[in-house]
């Protein structure tokens, strides 16, 4: 008969482990027992990040890192010969060894590794004599520098730059390799961009391109992150004399590897993003989608294959045309049928059509004819913070359709109630990106806003806009100032109660002007419309109004003046009692009319806000009221009617025609003496 199968070995227990470090850590150990002890540490971490977290509990690292410090030293002893110095090399490799697995992909373990000191003592072994102890420090380096918590090297400080060069012209790629990560990992600005190209780094690069995998992936990353952003760098790199570099990048996009398409890719995107001109060939942009698409079935690469695609076709109309009749849409969306998709997958396809969504109504059209936003919905409830945010950022785009949303494809109940409850998010971001897409979703349509406003939307709306968070606070006064448009004066009343005219003000007094603005906009909307509207500014002393004013005689930012000139404007549309409370405001009793805000305003450089004043002086003039022929005269003693005059040719027509508007409403209040 057959012998039984035998069940798999227990993993090690706590004791074992405790046991396993007890070996690292003896003094009376022999080297053979330690290099015994750290092959055996190394084979249980490596690729179970649980085991790495267990061994760092027990203080693992500072123990290896103990191992490679003594081991160093003894090798740069005179006494250190022969099979001494063999099993001193092997030592030293198996503790960088280790080192480096608990750096690979794990930044706790980097964060324990920095913090033990061995990195200064693997760079050191950099320049050591034996080629394999080379080998392993600078895998290991390259396993630290994968995670954003490595040491940043200044590239333009002293002999740094020498230093990398020595890397790239080594024999061993490893070191090769590591040369080319710490420029991935370091070079943040133009100036650095800019002396790596001047020491010939692209042209080592390019040559790197026809070595091992390794050497021709660490090589295109570093490529993109010298080129990125920088038209003048991309014109050296295209020159005959780097090697034809872009045909070797373009090439490699068909090489077997996953991983080297995808950073020649990236690559390509990175050179068409920052320098169009120098990539207009269409079949290669249709060639990096439909590669990009192919990749997305790949297991070792498809989790970022679909954010190398929206850096390809964000914001840009031609290639999301392009993307749209190669089917993207549809293939994304029977990605999301196909679930379920790890987390960063997921996150990375919603990125990808919210970016095809984004201009194109044809793709928001075709998205919703696949039923696919139940996926988009259900993304909201991830508990992925990074997917609920980019399902919110999917939602923005889509809802950018007027059409869609007065057809109410994809708004119910439960998905409104999603929606409102990531204004609750324990992450900043998730909630910005919630914001985003509710300013959208409520703009327009009263059926929205009145859902919204029932699963307590305002409420919350309202808490966000005294966040300390700037980005908080402006985009929750913008979603209340797009939730207050065009609404009937029911639906006014209940948001002004929530909110209350002393936070209204308080908004309106922010110290940040971007927040001046949408609070502006805010009371713009508000008294918009009928009389009941207008009157609330002039509830509580008119608190509202005189806040206005006050902002229109301080502020800096023209983009708040023009706000609050609408707000005027619409004031003025009231009634007589209205029209003068503007008057008041715009010519107060002590000032100087000649040096009026209305006269600066109809002076500004800006179309914008000279647009704004004349329509108020548009309703301020109007015939038909009592009390216009006061108000002309005013104007006229302030130098206003004679500016009129001037406008009335004035380049951007919205003003030409509203001035001579104004100025005939002018001679016909006044008594025609102008």
């Amino acid at each position: 008969m057959p012998a039984s199968a035998s069940s798999a070995p227990p993993p090690p227990t706590h004791s074992r482990r405790e046991d396993l470090i007890g070996r690292l850590r003896s003094c009376s150990s022999s080297t053979e027992a330690k290099l015994k002890a750290l092959r055996d540490l190394k084979n249980q971490i490596i690729g179970n990040r649980t085991k790495k977290l267990c061994f760092l509990k027990l203080g693992a690292v500072p123990s290896v890192t103990s191992i490679l410090s003594a081991a160093a030293s003894a090798a740069a002893a005179p006494a250190c010969s022969g099979d001494d110095v063999e099993l001193n090399d092997s030592l030293i490799i198996q503790s960088a060894a280790a080192i480096g697995s608990f750096a690979c992909g794990f930044d706790d373990g980097v964060k324990a590794v920095l913090d033990a000191g061995a990195f200064p003592l693997l760079l050191r072994l950099i320049s050591y004599p034996n080629d394999k102890v080379v080998g392993a420090a600078a895998r290991s380096l390259k396993f630290i520098y994968q995670s954003k918590l490595a040491p940043r090297y200044d590239l333009l400080q002293g002999n740094n730059m020498e230093f990398i060069q020595s890397l790239l012209n080594s024999e061993n790629e490893n070191v090769t390799g590591l040369g080319a990560s710490i420029i991935t990992h370091s070079c943040r600005t133009s100036m650095e961009q800019k002396a790596l190209s001047d020491a010939g780094v692209i042209k080592k690069l390019t040559c790197m391109l026809g070595g091992s995998v390794t050497q021709k992936d660490a090589s295109l990353e570093s490529l993109a992150t010298i080129l990125k952003g920088n038209p003048d760098v991309i014109s050296k790199f295209m020159e005959p004399e780097n090697g034809g570099a872009l045909g070797t990048v373009t090439e490699l996009t068909k090489d077997k590897n996953a991983r080297t398409r995808l950073l020649a890719c990236i690559c390509l995107i990175v050179i068409k993003n920052s320098a169009p001109s120098c990539l207009q060939d269409l079949r290669i942009k249709t060639k990096l989608i439909l590669i990009l698409l192919e990749l997305l079935e790949d297991d070792q690469v498809g989790d970022e294959a679909p954010f190398a695609l929206s850096s390809l076709i964000a914001e840009k109309e031609d290639l999301q045309l392009l993307a749209f009749e190669a089917n993207v849409i549809d293939k994304l969306v029977n990605h999301l049928r196909k679930g379920p998709l790890l987390s960063r997958r997921l996150e990375g396809i919603l990125i990808a059509l919210a970016n095809m969504c984004s201009r194109l109504e044809r793709c928001r059209d075709r998205l919703l004819s696949l039923e696919a936003m139940k996926f988009v919905t259900d993304a909201l409830s991830q508990d992925s913070g990074e997917v609920r945010a980019a399902a919110c950022i999917c939602l923005k785009n889509v809802s950018r359709s007027v059409k869609n949303l007065s057809a109410g494809l994809f708004m119910n109940e439960s998905f409104v109630i999603t929606l409102v409850r990531l204004l609750f998010d324990d992450l900043t971001f998730v909630q910005v990106s919630a914001l985003d897409a509710i300013s959208n979703i409520v703009v327009d349509f009263l059926a929205h806003k009145t859902m919204f406003m029932q699963c307590g939307g305002v409420k919350q709306l309202v808490q966000l806009s005294k966040s300390m968070d700037l980005t908080i606070r402006v985009k929750a006064v913008c979603a209340l100032r797009n939730l207050t448009f065009l609404v009937n004066g029911k639906c006014k009343e209940e948001i002004l109660s929530e909110l209350t005219q002393l936070t209204l003000r308080s908004l309106i007094c922010d110290p940040e002007a971007c927040v001046q603005e949408q609070a502006l906009a805010l009371v713009r909307n508000l008294v918009d419309g009928p009389l009941d509207s207008i009157q609330h500014v002039f509830a509580e002393d008119a608190l509202l109004l005189h806040a206005v004013g006050q902002q229109l005689q301080s502020a800096s930012k023209v983009e708040v003046f023009i706000q609050g000139m609408y707000v005027f404007t619409n004031v003025a549309s009231g009634n007589e009692v209205h029209k003068e409370a503007v008057m008041q405001e715009l010519f107060p009793p002590l000032a100087n009319d000649s040096e009026s805000i209305m006269f600066k305003f109809l002076h500004s450089d800006d179309s914008r806000l000279r647009t704004a004043a004349v329509w108020a002086l548009v309703n301020l003039t109007f015939p038909s009221s009592s009390g216009a022929f006061g108000r002309v005269m005013k104007l006229r003693n302030a130098g206003i009617v004679s500016q009129l005059k001037n406008m009335v040719n004035d380049p951007c027509l919205d003003v030409k025609l509203r001035a001579r508007t104004a100025l005939g409403q002018s001679i016909t209040s006044g008594d025609g003496s102008t």
